[in-house]
């Protein structure tokens, strides 16, 4: 039987998703705004489009694969120290809870009996939440990141790709300018939903990161323009 994933795990994946999206949109609106500086030929925009998204679905899958399974391992690692020290010295383990408790302003009467009762019934993942802010049974499976990365990315990129080859050159560039900064809006919202974070501000950094981003590489593109 197939173990559901926690709500923690579920938007772990659903970010390397809207990452992925927004990368994807991003990278490959940079370099055919780039190429499209230097050439009006739609096969040559489309080939440079086409090569920079195969390539970054796969150093994004890659980059998320690398770096879910380092913050596993770090984790894992915790765990292990974690069940050594209940065994060694369960009272300073115990103490720290306890500690940690009374920071945040409960009583130290009520601090002791809710320490008493967490880690009569779970020390370990008690201690681990307390001291590493994760829980033991969540770790986030780097193969469902690198997968959801594997597939938004490529699907980011056709926004931009097919923008910049099936409008007509005279409005192509800017055309792709425009649908790309309302799909950044989209995406950099739905990263602000999924961390709690500012909507607006994350729209508005996202927008104005990837028109810089095209109008620097427009600009380097038409110093090359045959």
């Amino acid at each position: 039987m197939t173990k559901k994933l926690s709500l923690a795990q579920k938007i772990n994946v659903m970010r390397a998703s809207v990452m992925g999206a927004n990368d994807g949109i991003l990278s490959v609106a940079g370099i055919v705004i780039g190429v499209a500086g230097a050439t009006s030929d739609h096969f040559a925009i489309f080939i440079s489009g086409i090569a920079g998204m195969l390539a970054g679905t796969i150093s994004m899958a890659m980059g998320e694969y690398v770096s879910v399974s380092t913050q596993k391992d770090a984790q894992e690692m915790a765990i292990f120290n974690t069940q050594l020290n209940l065994k060694s010295n369960y009272e300073s383990q115990s103490a720290f809870v306890r500690q940690k408790y009374i920071k945040t302003g409960i009583a130290p009467e009520l601090a002791t009996k809710a320490t008493q009762e967490m880690m009569t019934a779970d020390p370990l993942t008690t201690v681990i939440r307390e001291k590493y802010g994760f829980l033991p049974n969540a770790f986030t499976n780097p193969y469902a990141a690198a997968i959801a990365s594997f597939i938004s990315f490529p699907i980011g990129s056709i926004l931009p790709l097919a923008a910049i080859t099936l409008f007509p050159n005279r409005i192509s560039v800017i055309a792709t300018i425009i649908a790309v900064m309302i799909a950044l809006a989209i995406t950099g919202y739905s990263a602000a939903a999924l961390g709690k974070a500012n909507r607006s501000k994350a729209i508005i950094r996202n927008v104005v990161s990837g028109l810089l981003t095209m109008i620097v590489t427009y600009a380097i593109g038409t110093l090359f323009k045959q």
